[in-house]
């Protein structure tokens, strides 16, 4: 992540959280985003109950998406739409409602973006769902980007696909180039989801900021867990922010939607 470096450089973090730990962090900044939050997931209502601030990551169409987002929300945690897109290789029926797959035309993909951002209440960005094949093509990436922009999100990559061209995309449409560090839960144990948490801490130390992804659902309740029992022992190591506060703080992106959007 190169790119960071170059940008972050010297960036004071803002609000009143940041304010209250400035002197214990140093605005080392830990973006912790868990993933797949709507179906009503194991670990969804722990992650929903932790005392700092995270981003959930809400899944469009399931019988818990609204119901999660509201309660991020009001929690003061960051909502992002978590977008379904076809992956390389994996199961199809886990992609989930309204996905994103390469053989749609760019008005279906246009589309399906839309009702994804109308059906998260309180969403601020998008990151993506599997997606190792949408994120490395440029034709649709380059629609779902204009659709985040005209409807004043950004997009987060969570990096699935090394040769994504998400973050070249982002440059060029002057949108933030953020992308997810670490995995902390590619192995569903608490003894390494502790490693990688540690892992994220020390990057942040060491690079000011760090963004991560967890989830919830087969890995959720050790996946919380960690996350809980961390806080105290890294919160004067580092600080918990959104993701939205390093996309404002690092990138100085500001909302700036020119279509109406439905779901604030």
């Amino acid at each position: 992540m190169a790119l960071l470096i170059v940008f972050y450089a010297g960036i004071s973090a803002g609000g009143p959280t940041a304010a209250a730990s400035e002197s214990t962090s140093n605005h080392k900044r830990l973006a912790i985003i868990i993933d797949d939050v709507g179906n009503d997931m194991k670990g969804t209502a722990e992650i929903l109950a932790m005392p700092v601030k995270l981003t959930v990551a809400v899944m469009p169409f399931l019988p818990t998406t609204k119901k999660d987002a509201i309660a991020a929300h009001e929690k003061g945690m960051d909502v992002i739409v978590h977008m379904p897109m076809e992956p390389k290789k994996g199961r199809p029926e886990w992609l989930g409602p309204g996905a994103i797959t390469s053989n749609l035309t760019d008005e279906e993909v246009r589309e399906r973006v839309e009702k994804a951002i109308d059906d998260v209440p309180h969403a601020i960005g998008m990151n993506n769902h599997m997606g190792s094949k949408i994120t490395s093509d440029k034709r649709i990436m380059s629609i779902v980007l204009d659709v985040c922009k005209e409807r004043g999100l950004f997009f987060v990559d969570s990096r699935t696909n090394f040769r994504s061209v998400v973050g070249e995309l982002a440059i060029s449409k002057n949108m933030p180039p953020v992308g997810n560090d670490i995995f902390l839960d590619d192995q569903n144990s608490k003894q390494h989801i502790r490693k990688q948490l540690d892992l994220a801490a020390q990057r942040a130390i060491d690079k000011d900021i760090c963004v991560v992804i967890g989830h919830v659902g087969h890995s959720g309740m050790n996946t919380s867990a960690v996350i809980r029992e961390s806080v105290s022992r890294l919160q004067n190591q580092v600080q918990f922010v959104g993701i939205g506060d390093l996309v404002r703080d690092v990138w100085q992106w500001q909302s700036a939607p020119t279509l109406p959007t439905d779901n604030k």
